[in-house]
């Protein structure tokens, strides 16, 4: 889930040490959109038999800044340039997924056992391994450590490479990227399993590599090659692929960790070789940074916290006498709701039945026309980790026989959980996962602010301010379909979801003839921004940083224009066991500690405003996605009512992480939830 990248020239090539020094520039500041936590930089200087690690809870741009990161640099162009020396270097752009960024030793590279190492994905079974190897030493946090341990297992047996790299990195699950260096041999290694590396080179004088094609294609492009090589084009590392380069001789060898039959022997044992001292320079950020926790399920316990635990309120018994829709579950409380003599809502009168193809065969037609003629990527996958873009990946790959590239965005609001089960489902299929980061803390102080004002003013029509800065997903998807080339993209959006209710508390009326759920008339906007502008009047707190934001999220969600967009469930049935059933079994999916329910678990925010909503009002979320269903015929109305009293039931960590998280006190917000007038 982060960015890695690196250069490597060959000794005595004659390429500009100012060209590498910006092509190496250029690549470290393009990987920062997968990661800005944290970053990292490793040098090599051969004439001093070291390498300058340097590393710390920065951004790459302000990296590349600091004294000791560009007099490595520096130090290094001057050997390659005056004693033809090779060139190598190669960094990290974290984004944090475990192992605090403000412990220096978490950040990457990875330093252990002769092995410098950066990684790109997340290892979900690190704590197994670790146990199969007692052997191995665990000194840190973070899930990259045990690469290190099983890269340096495998150079003991540098004489059948293959076969020892297949069976080290054969233990592990998730996703990975790697790019590692063995300080005793001079031995490069790029290793995938879901083909998240990329790189350019002509065998023989040097090697690019980085995380995203993209990079690549923005380098050549820029002119910066032309004297490196008038014909590079980017190449894939594809999935459960190696590529070893040893760096004396710049001998590549290609490897498979797939195929058992393949050998590769290397002729490069007798070479006389240095060990290299590594040197580690630590750099903090000028600026206090509140550390990333990602899991609730590591420091919040309800039974240890029951002071905080019990001011959360669960008012069944009142809520359970509110008046309910006969047909499906929607309460009385709910906007604009009216009921006819037989107790029937207007919802449900004006619903219409989804109508669904017969076989998946209408879905293969649909997608024909874009489907690759060479093997290459065809689709695009919008890829939160939750339930429905997981089972909609799957049908992709399996069902339909595309090639997809999957997109996450994140915007610091993605639990680990969340991205433990992309690493899953990637690293099984074998897909690629694009990372879009933001810039989690700016995003997280946004949330901060809003909340704040909120809490001064609460209303349940501005409650999603909170969640306006996901919507970029749209923004990020349609920017991927220009840099990619590639136009299709396919959406886990389940039209049961609709949640028209939110702008309903802003005095939305529903419209009952949208095509899509997240259309929205020239009235219904126009009535949206007079109640949101009349709450800023009220409360000015709104009033800051985030506006930008919040105005270019409801742009790209429902005014941007969507071409070669589809929703997969408008053409396959919507089924929760059949979902359920293959996330469990096929994958392993992983569940919330604080719920049973499979939906919404990957994003700290709905735990908050569910909470809000089905205090305050009686319902929630799952009240009407249970109603869609009814109204589908996939559940009965007894079915969906014993349902929304287990899902609507506070979860307590994921509320205490969220609100830790973007900085709210958690007692002083519940306290002013409870406070709110009810509406039953």
């Amino acid at each position: 889930m982060c960015g890695i990248f690196g250069v490597i020239i060959k000794k005595e090539a004659a390429y500009s040490t100012s060209k590498i020094d910006e092509i190496l520039k250029k690549i470290a500041l393009y990987s920062e959109s997968r990661g800005k936590d944290s970053s990292g930089l490793a040098v090599m200087n051969f004439p001093g038999s070291k390498v300058d690690v340097t590393k710390g809870d920065i951004r790459v741009k302000h990296l590349l800044t600091q004294h000791q990161t560009k007099t490595a640099v520096k130090n290094a162009l001057d050997d390659y340039k005056q004693k033809g020396d090779p060139f190598c270097a190669f960094g990290h752009a974290r984004l944090v997924t475990n192992g605090s960024q403000l412990n220096y030793f978490n950040n990457q590279p990875v330093i252990k056992s002769n092995v410098i190492l950066i990684h790109n994905g997340i290892i979900i079974n690190n704590e197994e391994v670790w146990k199969q190897r007692p052997e191995f030493t665990r000194e840190y946090e973070i899930d990259t450590e045990i690469i290190n341990e099983l890269v340096a297992e495998a150079y003991l047996n540098r004489s059948n490479l293959a076969e020892s790299l297949r069976k080290e990195l054969s233990l592990l699950e998730g996703t990975f990227s790697i790019a590692s260096l063995n300080v005793k041999t001079h031995d490069m290694l790029l290793a995938t399993n879901n083909g998240s590396l990329y790189y350019l080179s002509d065998f023989e004088n040097y090697i690019i590599f980085c995380s995203e094609k993209f990079y690549l294609d923005k380098l050549i492009k820029s002119g910066i090659l032309r004297d490196f090589d008038k014909e590079a084009h980017p190449r894939q590392l594809l999935p459960n692929s190696a590529l070893n380069l040893n760096i004396d001789t710049f001998r590549f060898d290609e490897i498979s960790l797939s195929d058992s039959t393949q050998t590769i022997t290397n002729n490069n044992d007798e070479l006389p070789v240095s060990d290299f001292v590594i040197v580690e320079h630590a750099v903090k950020n000028k600026v206090h940074k509140k550390e990333v926790v990602i899991d609730p399920s590591i420091y919040i316990n309800r039974d240890k916290e029951a002071d905080l635990f019990n001011l959360l309120e669960f008012n069944e018994a009142r809520i359970k006498a509110i008046r309910r829709c006969s047909k499906c579950i929607l309460p009385a409380t709910f906007p604009f709701i009216t009921f006819d003599n037989e107790g029937v809502c207007n919802y449900c009168k004006n619903y219409k039945v989804k109508q669904y193809p017969d076989t998946i065969e209408t879905l293969k037609e649909l997608v024909k026309p874009y489907r690759s003629k060479d093997g290459g990527y065809d689709c695009i996958v919008p890829f939160s980790g939750g339930r429905d873009s997981t089972y909609s990946l799957h049908l992709i790959k399996k069902e339909l026989g595309l090639n997809p590239i999957t997109l996450t965005y994140d915007w610091g609001m993605v639990t680990d959980l969340a991205r433990r089960n992309i690493a899953k489902v990637c690293g099984k299929l074998g897909v690629e996962n694009i990372i879009v980061s933001a810039d989690i803390n700016w995003k997280r102080d946004n949330i901060h602010k809003n909340i704040n004002a909120w809490l001064k003013n609460p209303n349940l029509g501005m409650i999603p301010l909170f969640m306006a800065g996901d919507k970029y997903f749209f923004y990020y998807t349609d920017r991927l379909k220009k840099q990619t080339g590639i136009d299709l993209n396919i959406w886990g959006i389940n039209h049961l979801e609709n949640t028209d209710f939110k702008i309903g508390f802003a005095g939305v009326r529903p419209n009952f003839d949208k095509k899509t759920i997240y259309s929205i008339s020239l009235k219904n906007q126009i009535d949206l921004f007079r109640f949101v502008g009349s709450n800023f009047l009220k409360s000015p707190g709104y009033l800051n940083a985030s506006l930008l934001d919040t105005l270019g999220s409801f742009v790209v969600r429902y005014l941007s224009p969507k071409k070669d967009y589809y929703h997969l469930f408008d053409y396959y049935k919507w089924d929760e066991n059949e979902i359920n059933s293959l996330l469990e079994n096929e994958y392993g999916w992983e569940k919330a500690i604080d719920t049973d329910s499979t939906w919404r678990i990957g994003d700290g925010t709905a735990s908050f405003y569910n909470y809000i909503y089905f205090t305050v009002a009686g319902f929630s979320e799952f009240d009407t996605f249970r109603s869609n269903q009814i109204r589908e015929g996939a559940i009965t109305r007894d079915e969906a009512l014993d349902k929304i009293y287990k899902e609507n039931f506070p979860r307590y960590e994921t509320l205490r992480w969220y609100l830790e998280i973007v900085g709210i006190d958690f007692a002083k917000a519940i306290n002013i939830v409870n406070k709110i007038p009810k509406l039953y």
